[in-house]
Formats: structure tokens, C-alpha cells, sequence
């Protein structure tokens, strides 16, 4: 990467990982946060005192931000159901953006997204913080040296205890303070993209995708919780039906314990299917746990370690930038429609209670 020092900066602050990609942005050698922004300024308040931002970057008019900051790159954690409309409104102010997962609320908003980058000729990228786990880039190197021939299936189990338990850098929220945050917050609205299904389905599919080297599956059934009390899932599973076979793809908020403190039952992440083989990959573990028909006992295999400028989204979109290169994997919008593809049918299929063929 050359020596040019690059702009960046955070737009909203409604999902709370802001917090992890400013760090990211903050530990980076080449780039800096030239300004943060949020209608919201006590949202913004940690920030300010964690990476020491100086009142002149802290905006709580965007065209201001991006008019005095200049950036190159717009970290965007906005609700999901707002991403279209941002990702637009900086694509048009002439900045790339990387958006936080998910995608966005439904594929004709992905594709608006797709649309504004165009028109732009800016850099869309979309986040799925597992692409970065160590254990499932190293899933994605042994399926692609065949060690389990085809792979037939994924099945992906992904959740925590809830959004509400959680601040920036995974700080805990007590379980009282979360169910009183409950009916404040975006990720309980439907209007605004809200539910566990939005919020990790796009995760297993996108990864699922990933690994099934961007197969499509025929129809989808998928069936969520209800609650009276709530507008949104909180629990979904969806069974994907493809040419060569089944995947199943399960989502929870309200997980026994976090996986990035205590593996609950089910583990979290996933378990790969090959024509010869199967491999176990779990979150934030230290190896994955193969299958092949030469040793169907199973055996460990280290996970790999994460070379720049491929360890975090920042340092690889940074990367891109500077090189021309387009976001491949989860990252890529191609990749991630699909991924949006398989969500908007399993919203439908939840919806109406039956199973559908994938939307187009």
C-alpha cells in the first residue's frame, strides 16, 4: 500500500460494531478518522473518548462531515432498513462506502445500493465480520483444495444472547438495562430491518454462499418464533433447497452465553457437507475439525493466520483502494446479493407459511 494517508470516516452510529471499525481505522498506519457523524450526539459520546476525536471531526450534520472531512471511505452503520438511502447519499457525494452487515432490508434496496455505486463509479463493500474469523478462512481454503470434494451442504447455526446485551467492543449490558432497551431500539422495528433473521441470516447465507462457491439454492422454507409482545423474530430457521442437496440455516437472539466468551449449545458457525468429507468450523476457535474418507476418525487442523492486508475489513478495503482490486468473497455486492437473494425468500417463506422458489 503506498504512503498516501487516507480519510475515513463513521456515519451513524446505530449498530453498535461503529465502535470495532473506527479501532480497526484507528490502528490502521495508513488511514486516520477524519470525522464522525450522528444526528444522535451522545451516541457518539465513546468514540469521542476513545480515540480521542477532536471536536472539529464530530458532526451531527452529515454534508457537513463529508464536505469538511473529504473522505475517501464512509464506514456505514446505519439501521439496516436506512442502508439504500445512505449508501446513496454518499455515493452521490462521491465517497466509497463500507456498509456493516447486512446487506439491507430486502433485495430491491441491495440492488439500489448495487445501482448508486454504479452510477458513482465508487466502491461498495458489505461486512460480514465472520469472513475475518481465522477458523472460517480456513474452512474456505480447504474446501477450495478439494480436501472434502464437493461440498453438498452448510449448516450454520449463528446468534448471541441479543443486541440489546451489548455495546461497542462486546461490553456487556446488564439483563434488566437490555429488556428495558428492547423497545427504543431499531434491531426490535420492523420498519427498520429489525429481527434475528435479518441480522444473521445474512451471515450463514453469505458465508454459505462463500463456501458453496456461489451456488444458488431452488426454493426456500423458513419458519420464525412469534411473541405478541414483539414486532421482530428472535429466532428463525431456514432449510435451502439446491441442486446437489439441503442447508440449514438457524438464527437466535437469546443464545445460553455469547460465543466470543463461552461456546453455547449448539455451537456457533459452521459445519461444511463434501461429496468426501465434512469439516467443523466453529466461531473464534482455534482449529477446525476435519472429516475425510481416508480418515473418517477426524483430525484438527490449526487455524490459519490472517496475513495483511486480508485480517480486517478496514486494512482490506483500505487494500482494495489503494489497488484498484474489487471486493471479492462476502465482501463483493455480487456475492452478498445472493446472499440477500436467499434472506428476501425466507422472508417470504416465513410470511406466508410455505415454501417458495428463490426470488429474483
Amino acid at each position: 500500500m503506498n504512503s498516501i494517508r487516507r480519510k475515513v470516516v463513521g456515519i451513524s452510529f446505530d449498530h453498535m460494531h461503529m465502535g470495532d471499525l473506527l479501532r480497526m481505522t484507528a490502528n490502521h498506519p495508513q488511514a486516520e478518522i477524519a470525522g464522525i457523524f450522528d444526528e444522535r450526539p451522545e451516541r457518539m459520546r465513546q468514540a469521542i473518548e476513545s480515540f480521542r476525536i477532536p471536536a472539529e471531526r464530530v458532526f451531527t450534520d452529515w454534508r457537513e462531515c463529508v464536505a469538511k472531512s473529504r473522505p475517501e471511505l464512509a464506514i456505514l452503520c446505519a439501521a439496516t432498513g436506512k442502508h439504500a438511502e445512505w449508501t446513496e447519499r454518499l455515493m452521490d457525494a462521491g465517497v466509497n462506502v463500507l456498509v456493516e452487515k447486512p446487506f439491507a432490508a430486502s433485495l430491491a434496496e441491495a440492488d439500489r445500493m448495487i445501482a448508486a455505486a454504479k452510477r458513482a463509479n465508487r466502491l461498495l463493500a458489505i461486512n460480514w465480520p465472520l469472513r475475518w474469523v481465522p477458523n472460517h478462512v480456513t474452512t474456505k481454503r480447504l474446501t477450495d483444495e478439494g480436501i472434502i470434494g464437493d461440498v453438498i451442504g452448510v449448516h450454520y447455526y449463528g446468534g448471541n444472547r441479543g443486541p440489546m446485551r451489548h455495546l461497542a467492543d462486546k461490553v456487556e449490558v446488564s439483563e434488566e438495562e437490555a429488556a428495558r432497551r428492547k423497545s427504543e431500539s431499531w434491531f426490535y422495528k420492523k420498519s427498520e430491518g429489525g429481527g434475528s433473521l435479518l441480522d444473521y441470516l445474512g451471515y450463514g447465507v453469505t458465508l454459505g454462499t462463500w463456501f458453496l462457491d456461489g451456488k444458488r439454492p431452488i426454493e426456500v422454507t423458513s419458519v420464525v418464533d412469534g411473541s405478541p409482545l414483539l414486532e421482530v423474530d428472535e429466532h428463525s430457521v431456514t432449510v435451502a433447497r439446491y441442486p446437489q442437496g439441503l442447508s440449514k440455516f438457524e438464527t437466535r437472539w437469546g443464545t445460553f452465553t455469547d460465543p466470543w466468551m463461552h461456546q453455547p449449545q449448539p455451537k456457533c458457525g459452521f459445519i461444511i457437507a463434501g461429496a468426501r468429507g465434512t469439516i467443523a468450523s466453529f466461531d473464534y476457535e482455534t482449529a477446525v475439525r476435519v472429516q475425510t474418507t481416508d480418515r473418517p476418525e477426524g483430525f484438527d487442523v490449526p487455524a490459519d493466520r490472517l496475513e495483511a492486508p486480508y485480517r480486517n475489513p478496514i486494512e482490506y478495503v483500505l487494500h482494495c483502494l489503494a489497488t484498484g482490486e474489487a471486493p471479492s468473497g462476502p465482501l463483493s455486492p455480487a456475492m452478498s446479493r445472493i446472499g440477500q437473494q436467499i434472506v428476501d425468500t425466507a422472508v417470504k417463506s416465513a410470511t406466508e407459511k410455505r415454501t417458495v422458489s428463490l426470488v429474483e
